[in-house]
């Protein structure tokens, strides 16, 4: 069970990264490659306050919310707004992630940093196997935030108009909804959400330079099993990257964990192209 835990709580990482895809993708149907580097900018940040700083972890958590947030919706300004064709916006948002990738490797260096936890790291049995606290809170903070989101997506205004927006842009024009400014709230609440969780991630991968890049793979991995602009689906699909990586690493060795993710991967989508939850839609042109 040690290793069903853990790999449980390396796919709540990754379900995370891709519920910020997701988040994206329902209001503007672009895919933000930068969202992995922005939970990566997340952990340094609670580096800096936890350790350097050495700050209360209520004012660690707002300063790298906050921090995050702002820094996601000026790429949304920069680097998405001015170019309307999605494909060029993977474009403009990759070369977003990597100019954050460069700034974070001048401003902390490419050496990996600890990220404390501030509740207790002693190791606890589950079910006949140990985890950490730290592993528990991510699963848990992946199960919530599925769920919590899922409800605002269908119970408020906001969650409806970002359904109607992913729908149908044009018809939401027509009826009133503010496109342009949903958009960028739905860039700045991706980010606010990854500096939060930045304090939570950090102490399980550590703060390093690369930690976007890994991340922003397997959560897309994540994303593309459950399906694109489904939560619960990207609460499978990084449960399934998890334990897959985990597994596949204990029985093969770590050299194979990546080949065995993208195996599993290809055979889902040769059963479901669209993904376990996502939806075929059929247009008459």
């Amino acid at each position: 069970m040690t290793i069903v835990w853990s790999g449980l709580a390396l796919g709540a990482v990754y379900t995370l990264v891709a519920i910020g895809y997701n988040i994206v993708f329902i209001s503007s149907h672009t895919f933000n490659f930068a969202q992995a580097q922005l939970m990566m900018v997340g952990t340094f940040v609670a580096y800096t306050g936890l350790v350097t700083l050495d700050l209360p972890v209520l004012v660690v958590a707002v300063i790298a919310t906050v921090t995050v947030a702002i820094l996601a919706g000026f790429e949304e300004i920069i680097a998405v707004r001015p170019v309307r064709d999605h494909q060029n916006q993977l474009v403009t948002t990759l070369g977003a992630a990597t100019l954050i990738n460069g700034a974070t490797q001048l401003i902390w260096g490419s050496e990996p940093l600890t990220v404390p936890f501030f509740g207790s790291n002693d190791p606890i049995t589950i079910l006949g196997g140990r985890a950490y606290p730290v592993e528990v809170v991510l699963l848990i903070l992946a199960v919530v935030a599925v769920v919590v989101l899922g409800q605002v997506g269908k119970r408020t205004m906001t969650g409806l108009a970002l359904l109607g927006i992913s729908e149908d842009r044009e018809a939401a024009l027509l009826r009133g909804v503010n496109v342009r400014a949903l958009a960028l709230g739905a860039f700045a609440f991706s980010g606010a959400l990854a500096g939060f969780l930045g304090l939570f991630v950090g102490p399980k991968t550590f703060a390093v330079a690369t930690l976007g890049s890994a991340l922003a793979i397997k959560g897309f991995v994540a994303l593309a099993i459950g399906g694109f602009g489904s939560l619960p689906g990207a609460l499978v699909g990084g449960v399934t990257v998890g334990l897959v990586e985990s597994f596949a690493a204990l029985e093969m060795g770590s050299q194979y964990s990546n080949i065995a993710v993208f195996v599993v991967l290809i055979a889902i989508l040769m059963v479901r192209p669209a993904g376990l939850f996502g939806r075929v839609r059929e247009r008459v042109v």
